[in-house]
């Protein structure tokens, strides 16, 4: 008995480190290429410095954090070949999320979604980057939360934590991407509630999130900037 308590207590110090770390790269509270001094957070979180390094790893294995040899950890900085395998990856993700739940979506959930979309639409009178991309994101949401492949739902949500740093400013770079894109919602509502086949719903929404990525490509290109800035 008290041998399995000490097993499992370094493994809830390690998962509290790696949420609370998790959360405040996401929080941007340790924003890219911030240093990540283990000694000083163990302090901060009131433990030692085992489980700060178990959570330091397991990020590190999400990309979300990087190690160099005598300089230590830091937040990674996300560059766009990262950005485009994500967006890519998403795009695959997301249209098949959506598609596994559009046939379990009621008259409800539709309304629920189309009222984020309208909400969206009206923000664009006063654009301001940040909400439209938190609306967005429910958006989508509401799209696939009734998928039961909870693989692919875990999967999307490590790569919407990859993209989250350089994800809540995308719409700064193309903000013209917003007007296309709510548009692009509405059509996919369309699609579900007509009950369009599978496959064309999951299409839509891989071509949904190509877009914005070709938008945002496109816009790199004709500025001639290699890394976005923030």
């Amino acid at each position: 008995m008290s041998t399995g308590s000490q097993t499992d207590r370094p493994r809830n110090k390690s998962q509290q480190a790696y949420d609370t770390i998790r959360e405040r790269i996401l929080r941007r509270d340790y924003s890219p290429g911030y240093r990540l001094v283990l000694g000083r957070i163990a302090a901060d979180l009131e433990m030692s410095v085992v489980p700060v390094r178990e959570a330091i790893r397991q990020l590190e294995a999400e990309n979300l954090v990087t190690f160099e040899p005598n300089i230590g950890a830091h937040v990674s900085m996300i560059d766009d070949t990262q950005y485009r395998d994500s967006m890519q990856a998403l795009a695959f993700l997301e249209g098949s999320a959506t598609a596994l739940a559009a046939r379990a979506m009621t008259p409800d959930d539709i309304a629920s979604a189309r009222a984020i979309n309208d909400q969206m639409v009206h923000s664009l009178d006063d654009f301001e980057p940040h909400t439209f991309t938190a609306l967005n994101q429910q958006f989508h949401i509401r799209l696939f939360t009734k998928c039961l492949n909870h693989r692919i739902l875990e999967l999307v949500e490590t790569e919407w934590a990859r993209l989250r740093n350089l994800r809540d400013s995308t719409f700064s770079f193309v903000p013209q991407r917003a007007h296309q894109s709510v548009e692009e919602h509405e059509a996919i509502l369309r699609l579900i509630e007509s009950g369009a086949p599978l496959s064309d719903i999951e299409e839509a929404v891989r071509g949904h999130r190509r877009a914005t990525l070709e938008a945002y490509e496109d816009h790199q290109s004709r500025v001639g900037r290699a890394t976005p800035q923030h």
